[in-house]
This record gives C-alpha cells, structure tokens and sequence, in this order.
C-alpha cells in the first residue's frame, strides 16, 4: 500500500483484450489485493520514512524512464486533472489535429475500466490502459511496464494519461518532460490555491472548455492570477476540445517540444 496517498498499487496482471494473462497486454491492473490494515506501532516516524523510500524508488525509476525517452528522442508528457476535466477528448481532438504527423502513442490511467484507452484506438494511435485498482494515481514504475509493453516509436509524442486526481500525482515523477495540468472552466477558479502542490508541479496549465464561457460564471482573469501566484512561471494556453479554439498555439508548443526532444535523442 502506498503510504504517501493509503492507496493500494502493490500487485499487477497483464491483461490482454479478453481478459486473460498474456506477454502483449492491452491492460495493466494494478493494486487488486485484499485491503491491509496498519499495525497499533507503526508510528509517524515509521510513516515517513516509508514515505521517503516509496518517492525515493519512485524516482528511480522516474530517472530509467527519463533517459528511455532521452536516447529514443520521445518527448512524454503526464497529464493530470480533476475527474471531468476534459483530458481524453483533449487527447483524441490532439491527436486527430496532429494528423499523423508525428508517431503517437497513449498511456491511460484509470481505477477501472478500459473506456478512455479504447476510445484512444479509435483514433488509430496506439494505447496501454492501466488501472490502478485502490491507487489514485500512477507511479514511475507503472510507467516503465507500460512502456516495455507499448514501445512507442523513437522521436514520438507519448501522452501519459494520469488517473484523475489533483492531489497524489503531484507528487510523482514519471520521468516526463513536463506535467501538464488541465483546469476546465466548469471548475471553481481557486483550484490552484485549494490544490497549489499539483499547479506548483506543472510546467503547463490548460484552461479547457472556454465553449462554455457564455454559459458560466467563471472569471478567466482570476483563475490565471491564482495560478500565478502558485507557479509565477507555468505557460497558460485557452483551449476548447469541442471547437478546437486555442489548438493552434498548443499544438506549435507540442512540435517545438517534438523538435527538441528528437535533436537531443540518439534514436536508438
């Protein structure tokens, strides 16, 4: 169990799509074991050095991710949101815009269910589901399964979509180059102070669903000096899934991304 968040992500199966163990899984299922409970001893002192080996493994992994991309010249983002924010139609509306342009491949991360990987494919990029069972979010490790199963191409964009959940993603490298946060305007505008660790972690911030502005009291204004006052730095880009609005401006910052990532990868 992981003491960082008391979520369970512990065991893993591969799946493939009928359900069954096998080597080229579709799905990997993550933390489906009997709930444990915690020993009358097991201290605060205990709890954060357990703390600090789960993050210090995590991030060793995070690293062995961060050079695959690295050498293969991939640039990966990691996704996170709020449950509802957009981030697979944000997904599907970017990968239909790109156009086939560049290689592409998808890593879903979800509780349950394989519904966000499956509308993925119907695109035509490839897509690795994993479910993380009682975790509520996905860790470097994870990542690396995946990537050992889904083997995206060299020089190509992996879009990591992390389970929806603005608090323990924050705190997990997956050895991405950027987290890129989503924040819908169907939310209140003070999501970046109630959850200032996540908006802290991201270098990128999506404000999804300006569509619905005519139809909302959202204050564009507020929600980016919030924001602002938690990562003075993160670059901001007003977008629609629906209509498309704003695209163009994420998808130049995608190919300049793209660009770098493949000059710096030796390919291999």
């Amino acid at each position: 169990m992981c003491s960082v968040c008391g979520c369970g992500s512990d065991s893993v199966t591969l799946e493939n799509g009928a359900g069954h163990t096998h080597h080229h899984a579709s799905a990997l299922r993550y933390g489906f074991r009997a709930p444990k409970t915690r020993s009358p001893e097991q201290g605060e002192t205990r709890l954060v050095r357990i703390e600090q080996d789960i993050l210090a493994r995590n991030d060793r992994h995070a690293e062995a991710n961060r050079e695959h991309f690295r050498q293969r010249g991939i640039f990966a983002l990691n996704l996170v949101s709020s449950p509802g924010s957009g981030k697979t139609s944000l997904l599907v509306r970017t990968i239909r815009e790109l156009g086939g342009r560049y290689p592409m491949a998808v890593i879903e991360g979800d509780q349950q269910t394989s519904n966000d990987a499956e509308r993925i494919r119907e695109t035509g990029a490839p897509a690795l589901q994993i479910n993380t069972g009682k975790g509520c979010h996905l860790d470097a490790h994870m990542v690396e399964h995946a990537l050992q199963q889904l083997d995206p191409a060299a020089r190509s964009l992996l879009l990591i979509e992390n389970v929806g959940n603005l608090v323990c993603p924050a705190s997990f490298d997956l050895g991405e180059a950027h987290k890129v946060v989503i924040l819908s305007v169907t939310e209140g505008e003070d999501k970046p102070l109630k959850y200032p660790d996540m908006f802290a972690a991201a270098d990128v911030m999506l404000l999804n669903k300006i569509d619905l502005l005519p139809y909302l009291d959202f204050d564009v204004e507020k929600a980016i000096d919030f924001v602002r006052r938690v990562n003075p730095d993160i670059r901001i880009f007003k977008i629609s899934a629906t209509s498309g609005e704003g695209f163009s401006d994420w998808l130049a910052w995608l190919a300049s991304g793209l660009s770098e990532a493949a000059t710096a990868g030796t390919g291999a």
